[in-house]
């Protein structure tokens, strides 16, 4: 990371720190990075910036490093971060709602945190489409969207021997509902399919 003007990075990204804020619920303003959330996390060993590194960069405003990093989407939501922290802040919830607005910008995650965007894709997809995971359907869709179309394909066989994968997807009563679900989320984004 280049060095950063702190005041004039918390002024010109004033409006993303209240929004942060706004659609989290959360008072990351009260963090004071006594890091006992990295401590816990369980893949902060793989993030770019651990979970407290995250919330200071929420404080000051590094709207554009914080939508571009790879930490936000390996978070694994276990929310051991939330359990530690002594100022309750759910940062689980704070990197999801960092995610979302990754998303509504249109920035590409780098690195394996574009494969973490790819599955949460394929597996929704499915989800919206049958009203529940239908797993050979997640799985190709991945496969398919990462160019690597048999990845992992020495592993179906022998799941599907053992009974653990289905060729066809489960029937789920009310699936139409799951859809308008979805189709409601979409709106409330302000987006659409």
């Amino acid at each position: 990371m280049e060095p950063i003007n702190v005041n004039q990075s918390i002024s010109k990204n004033a409006d993303f720190i209240e929004q942060v804020g706004i659609e989290s619920g959360q008072p990351v303003h009260k963090c004071y990075q006594c890091g006992k959330c990295t401590a816990g996390c369980p893949v902060a060993f793989a993030m770019d910036y651990p979970p407290n590194q995250v919330i200071r960069m929420v404080q000051l405003g590094l709207k554009e490093e914080l939508l571009r990093c790879n930490s936000i989407w390996l978070c694994a939501t276990c929310s051991t971060c939330t359990t530690r922290c002594p100022c309750n802040i759910e940062i689980a919830h704070v990197m999801e709602v960092l995610r979302v607005m990754a998303g509504r910008s249109g920035t590409t995650p780098p690195g394996k945190a574009k494969n973490v965007e790819l599955f949460y894709d394929s597996f929704l997809n499915t989800v919206e489409k049958y009203g529940r995971m239908f797993e050979v359907g997640t799985i190709l869709q991945y496969n398919l969207k990462s160019k690597k179309p048999f990845n992992n394909a020495d592993l179906g066989l022998p799941m599907f021997q053992k009974g653990k994968l289905k060729l066809g997807p489960s029937k789920v009563k009310n699936a139409n509902e799951v859809a308008r679900i979805f189709a409601e989320a979409r709106r409330m984004e302000g987006g659409g399919k």
